[in-house]
């Protein structure tokens, strides 16, 4: 299986690095290069982490790592990374924005 990082989960690790360096420039390299080593793993195990609860039907998956939840969707032989969120973001906010326009 081959791992492809979105646009939306290449913006969202730019602010996960942006954010550790404003503390601590080198950490911030370290544990980018630590959140793609993980989204790695998916590809001999993609679906180890389960579906979304409230969310089964749209074939959306988390794993988590540290702080962070990454968010990805398997579809044939291709593993999306939608995005990687903090734990503590309102993740249906941004994964189903449609939901709160109802």
């Amino acid at each position: 299986m081959i791992v492809i990082l979105t646009p939306e989960a290449r913006v969202d690790l730019d602010r996960v690095w942006s954010f550790i360096e404003q503390s601590n420039p080198r950490r911030a390299i370290t544990f980018v290069r630590e959140i793609l080593a993980h989204i790695k793993l998916l590809e001999t195990m993609p679906l180890r982490y389960q579906l979304l609860l409230d969310h089964k039907e749209s074939g959306i998956r988390r794993m988590p790592y540290r702080n962070y939840v990454i968010f990805y969707r398997i579809t044939g032989q291709e593993i999306y990374i939608l995005h990687i969120l903090n734990g503590a973001q309102d993740h249906d906010a941004i994964l189903f924005p449609e939901d709160d326009e109802a």
